[in-house]
């Protein structure tokens, strides 16, 4: 199926961006992804040579806050464009970012091994699904935020500064600031 904008190569990305119904097949988001894989690989090759690994980070992401942001190999992003680190980000092994939309993540963030963020939603009808269009809502992370291995975040939820989610958690809705949450769905447990 062709962008349903004919000559407009840019077309579904606007709309993916813009939190409308795009098609996930179109050629032009197909080869972002790519280029993410390729950027991703990079981090394991240049891993121990400070300044070609900062680099690399810097070319994968957004935006990144400062030199200081660690992730460990392997990780997965869907575009790595539209996920922006502050500064001192740490991301342990076998986490993925299906980043469809923007995610932002605040300074002095861990991330536990085998964190999922996922801004991607496709359609629950069956025969909707079959189309290929899906949507994405945006995900915003606080400042000073650690969340345990195995958590994952759902689309369209921000947290606030302060947070400590537990692991193994699914945080299904907006945490506030200064909290302790855990489960499925993430319940707040503790207030900090």
């Amino acid at each position: 199926m062709a962008n349903s904008n004919g000559d407009d190569k840019y077309a579904e990305q606007i709309k993916m961006l813009a939190g409308k119904p795009y098609f996930g097949g179109d050629p032009y988001l197909t080869e972002l992804r790519k280029q993410s894989q390729e950027r991703t690989a990079n981090l394991a090759v240049v891993r121990n040579e400070p300044e070609k690994y900062s680099a690399a980070i810097r070319e994968l992401l957004g935006t990144v806050g400062d030199d200081k942001a660690i992730m460990e190999s392997p990780v997965f992003f869907d575009y790595g464009c539209n996920t922006h680190v502050g500064k001192r980000f740490y991301m342990n092994a076998m986490c993925v970012i299906l980043d469809c939309a923007r995610v932002d993540i605040g300074d002095d963030v861990l991330f536990g091994p085998s964190v999922q963020v996922y801004t991607a939603e496709h359609p629950v009808d069956p025969a909707a699904r079959l189309t290929g269009v899906e949507s994405a809502r945006p995900i915003k992370i606080g400042n000073n935020v650690w969340v345990g291995g195995g958590a994952i975040i759902l689309p369209g939820v921000t947290i606030g500064n302060g947070v400590t989610i537990g692991a193994g958690s699914v945080v299904t809705k907006d945490v506030p600031d200064n909290v302790v949450v855990v489960g499925n769905p993430a319940r707040v447990v503790k207030h900090v």
